[in-house]
């Protein structure tokens, strides 16, 4: 187990104006919140002021992410590859393009997302919870859950841990949100309409360990 950082390239792209975001009366945030945990249209496609604005596939965004991750791990045609919060499948084509040949699994909470994904991927995505993830023991190759984790409860956590663990055969990759101090952390609460877990790195390692996590890791920041 690593700490290793595939997803700040992308991640620092995006210009943030937190105060602006919990400061907007005309739309305050418990009603963006109360919008994106539904996790359809406003979530994904609906007005940036909930969440992304428009969820659009954009061509090699994500590639330099899947060229990194399919390198590290050695991925090859055949390998099982699945995506714990898969969304609309982008990250999970992006790593297909990488290595064809991969057969890709994708999960999601989001029947919205699932319905909106990425064609080449709309009978390789299931809606389910990363709680109970409809797969066999050491069914994967690889498993990986990208800004996904921080949406559940602490107290579901483990079991998410766990199955993941579990499905997997030995490489596994986890991202999530963090933060290293009170800046970080006040940029966190004032950003973030899903969020529930907010836990600082030594908290994430903490619960990797409990659960027996043996994977990969990185933490996202909100600097």
């Amino acid at each position: 187990m690593q700490e290793i950082d595939f997803i700040s390239i992308v991640h620092k792209r995006t210009t943030r104006d937190y105060l602006a975001r919990v400061n907007d009366t005309d739309f305050p945030k418990a009603k963006a919140a109360t919008l994106a945990k539904k996790w359809d249209f406003d979530y994904w496609d609906g007005d940036r002021r909930v969440n992304y604005g428009g969820y659009k596939y954009i061509p090699d965004l994500w590639r330099p992410v899947a060229n990194a991750i399919a390198q590290h791990y050695h991925l090859r045609e055949g390998d099982k590859v699945l995506d714990v919060g898969c969304g609309k499948g982008f990250q999970l084509f992006e790593i297909s393009q990488s290595v064809p040949g991969i057969i890709p699994r994708g999960l999601d909470c989001s029947s919205y997302a699932l319905k909106e994904c990425k064609p080449e991927l709309s009978d390789k995505l299931v809606l389910g919870c990363a709680t109970e993830l409809p797969f066999d023991d050491n069914e994967f190759d690889f498993v990986y859950s990208i800004n996904t984790l921080h949406n559940l409860k602490t107290y579901e956590l483990e079991k998410a841990l766990k199955e993941i663990e579990r499905v997997g055969k030995k490489n596994k990759y986890i991202c999530v949100e963090s933060y290293r101090d009170e800046v970080e952390k006040a940029n966190l609460l004032y950003w973030q309409v899903t969020c529930e877990a907010f836990c600082t790195p030594e908290e994430w390692k903490w619960w990797f360990e409990k659960t027996g996590y043996s994977g990969d890791f990185s933490f996202i920041y909100f600097e």
